[in-house]
């Protein structure tokens, strides 16, 4: 067998993991959210200093943030439940000790200070956990896409052959959904142009998708470089997928109300999981291992597809819609944050329906399961996420401090001091958050060149465990470290 067929052969036949495993693992990133703000609250009540210089506070959102991510799927992933309890610990501890060396609200009872804080006026320019959300469903791409080709990275993690919850099947999803959340429609941009003038910018904004596509068809059979075929084809990638989903989604949201998109992603969910239940499509997509009868025969998993991504980005753009309506009390928020929670749980009682009496997940066929699971899933995570902000509030509320980049910040009644704005903007500059979410296109791009390079230069299969994981934290820092220059110059990589 060659190492080509024994790298493919590594990633193929695999059956997922458990629905709790992966919810498990959604936890892990707010948790080192927390930890990573209540550590800056700290150092900021007992030194008064902050920010330190960008290669520190690069050096410590890596630390923190992408580290663990790394260990969670790798050497640590038998015991997550143990690194989250061991993290929820943690937490709870800093924050006892934030709120016992507070600046302000001395002697004041806690019920009170809970009081008072419910009425907070939170920043309305901005939804924090939402740009956070999209960051770190880039981060856990760019990390899976190469930890996915070593042993060390556990089989139940990777994409489930044909059906199965794996983690980068959930991966997949919350990709697309991350980009329908602060779409134009969920935006309410869309409403300033004409349809037509708006259909054929999104027409033509997707250009760099199609090159990017084309590049990496290119570039996989020139290399002769491994491919999982029924990922999504002979021919197709998710670059292509992603240019699709786009232009379409855009067209249908031009012609029926954006305010019942969740509407049109039921319809065509539904009536996508009819067509495989009552024609032979399930078998021609499945069974059927023909890729020489042409394009269709050749890319049957990336073309059909595309519908049930369809359906998960018109889902993704209800939910944006809920997201970025006006709230300005920290109170409202958290109701948010809680109705997020309940569609989620709501959202999973309804895929047990599903898997039980119709199709179990598949995202192969991207079918009506996979897409709720989609759906419920990244609803969790970015509740988590929502729950990781107000807790940081909470405590930048009680210290008094505002230099924690990446959170909401609360609206002060007198005028903010300059020295205290140019410090909460120097903060944002110093943020590798920000930085991947200025660059998310450019990230992802680099992530998959070095996920190549890497291939091309190492024996990712035969690599021990503690190699392995060294070799993916050279292959994130070397990402993030690029994105975090670009970022210090205020470069924004986009031409189009």
């Amino acid at each position: 067998m060659s190492q080509r067929e024994l790298k493919e052969a590594f990633v193929s036949n695999l059956n997922g993991t458990s629905l709790g495993e992966v919810s498990l693992g959604s936890v892990l990133a707010p948790l080192c959210l927390i930890s990573r703000g209540l550590l800056l609250v700290l150092y900021y009540l007992g030194k008064g200093v902050l920010p330190f210089s960008w290669k520190i506070h690069l050096l410590m959102d890596f630390t923190i943030l992408i580290l663990p991510l790394v260990l969670s799927c790798t050497i640590l992933s038998d015991f997550l439940s143990v690194v989250i309890l061991s993290l929820v610990a943690i937490n709870t501890s800093l924050l006892f000790h934030v709120y016992h060396r507070k600046k302000h609200s001395a002697g004041v009872p806690l019920q009170d200070v809970f009081k008072n804080f419910l009425q907070i006026k939170l920043e309305t320019n901005r939804i924090p956990f939402v740009s956070v959300f999209r960051v770190l469903v880039n981060v856990k791409t760019a990390i899976s896409i190469l930890a996915v080709d070593f042993s060390v990275f556990p089989r139940r993690y990777a994409k489930a052959e044909t059906y199965g919850t794996g983690v980068m099947d959930f991966g997949v999803g919350a990709y697309i959904l991350a980009n329908s959340l602060v779409c134009p429609e969920a935006r309410r941009k869309e409403a300033y142009v004409s349809k037509i003038s708006y259909v054929t910018k999104q027409l033509l904004s997707v250009w760099p998708l199609v090159l990017l596509g084309m590049a990496r068809l290119i570039s996989l059979k020139v290399t002769g470089y491994h491919e999982h075929v029924t990922e999504y084809g002979v021919h197709w990638n998710f670059f292509f997928t992603l240019a699709i989903v786009r232009v379409v989604a855009s067209i249908v949201l031009a012609l029926f109300p954006v305010n019942r998109s969740w509407v049109l992603a039921l319809v065509i969910g539904g009536l996508y999981q009819a067509t495989l239940e009552m024609t032979e499509l399930k078998s021609f997509i499945i069974h059927n291992s023909d890729r020489m009868g042409g394009f269709l025969s050749a890319n049957k998993e990336g073309v059909f597809s595309v519908i049930g991504y369809i359906a998960i980005y018109l889902a993704g753009v209800q939910v944006g819609l809920y997201v970025m309506q006006s709230r300005t009390l920290v109170k409202d928020w958290i109701k948010a944050i809680c109705n997020l929670l309940l569609g989620s749980f709501g959202l999973f009682a309804i895929l047990y329906v599903c898997q039980t009496f119709v199709d179990p997940v598949s995202r192969r066929m991207a079918n009506l399961s996979f897409c709720v699971w989609t759906v419920a899933q990244s609803l969790f995570f970015l509740s988590c996420l929502g729950i990781a902000d107000i807790v940081l509030v909470f405590s930048k509320s009680l210290a008094n401090c505002t230099l924690i980049s990446s959170s909401w910040n609360q609206i002060q009644n007198a005028k903010p001091e300059t020295l205290s704005v140019e410090k909460r903007y120097k903060m944002e500059g110093f943020c590798l958050i920000q930085a991947v979410n200025r660059n998310q296109l450019l990230f992802f791009l680099l992530a998959n060149v070095l996920t190549g390079f890497t291939n091309a230069i190492v024996d990712t299969v035969n690599c021990t465990d503690l190699y392995s994981v060294c070799v993916l934290l050279c292959y994130m820092f070397i990402n993030c470290f690029i994105v975090f220059i670009l970022h210090l110059k205020e470069i924004t990589a986009k031409f189009w």
